[in-house]
């Protein structure tokens, strides 16, 4: 069961969309993992590991499993992707 999404987090991922400009690619991963361990649809456990050239796909499942190993609760994780969608705001723009 995918745990209760705040509704910090809801306007977070929308706010994530309206960014002046694109993040880095590292900034883009720490949203992707937090976002996946955040919503957990469906669980790390559950989701299948990429093939050996789906380099792109390998990079996001890594992000998400650092968080995993971390112990990173779901909980834990959408207050940190609020926290990091902010702090993209400040340094990019927003254009919500």
């Amino acid at each position: 069961m995918a745990p209760q999404q705040t509704a910090d987090f809801k306007k977070a991922i929308t706010d994530s969309r309206k960014l002046k400009a694109k993040p880095s690619d590292t900034e883009l991963l720490e949203l992707y993992g937090l976002f996946k361990q955040g919503t957990q649809d469906p669980p790390f456990e559950q989701t299948k590991a990429p093939g050996m050239f789906e380099l792109k796909e390998k990079a996001k499942r890594g992000a998400w499993e650092k968080l995993v190993k971390e112990g990173v609760s779901a909980a834990d994780a959408q207050k940190k992707y609020v926290a990091l969608v902010k702090s993209l705001k400040d340094k990019y723009g927003y254009t919500g």
